[in-house]
């Protein structure tokens, strides 16, 4: 799993550079954002991916990596807003908002490790478009906890689909950077 660590870290460098880069540009202006609108930003992207996947016609001039970039950074902006709520201004620095995203992106990588050890990494073994099919099926399932207010009887709560989604995408990131085809 030694690659996976260095693959995953790649991954993600190549997200936060991103991330920092648009909150130089922006600031928190996501911080206005509810949960439920982070979702639908996630939904666009991963809709986005799997009508490529689908048409095999790029009219826009990129194709699914940044997306999935996207996913994950969103993913991220996701558990940060579940976790302080959306505000009227943007009520963070920038030095506080990238700690948040290092400290969620350590969970996920943590959260990763042990889902890889149980199921032995079979991602390595699935297909990119899968990864789209179960991140649309994480936003559907997170969509209905909104919905619901939060609240589950038996299902993990929209943090741990935030958490499984941004690993979907680092995953399809890593596939990508293998070579294989968008």
């Amino acid at each position: 799993m030694s690659d996976t660590n260095k693959q995953f870290d790649e991954a993600i460098a190549q997200c936060k550079d991103i991330f920092v880069k648009k909150l130089s540009d922006y600031g928190g202006a996501w911080r206005i954002m509810r949960s439920e609108s982070v979702t639908d930003q996630i939904f666009i992207k991963a809709k986005r991916i799997r009508s490529l996947e689908i048409k095999k016609e790029n009219l826009v001039g990129e194709g699914i990596k940044p997306e999935f970039i996207g996913i994950v950074n969103y993913s991220v902006i996701g558990l940060i807003q579940l976790k302080y709520g959306a505000a009227d201004t943007i009520d963070m620095g920038s030095d506080e908002i990238i700690s948040l995203y290092d400290h969620y992106v350590a969970e996920a990588k943590r959260l990763m490790f042990a889902k890889n050890h149980d199921y032995d990494e079979a991602w390595r073994s699935m297909r990119i478009s899968s990864y789209t099919d179960l991140i649309l099926m994480k936003i559907n399932r997170t969509k209905e906890i909104e919905d619901h207010k939060g609240k589950t009887l038996i299902s993990e709560g929209i943090d741990a689909n935030y958490f499984d989604m941004l690993n979907y995408s680092v995953f399809g990131l890593i596939k990508i950077a293998e070579g294989e085809s968008e």
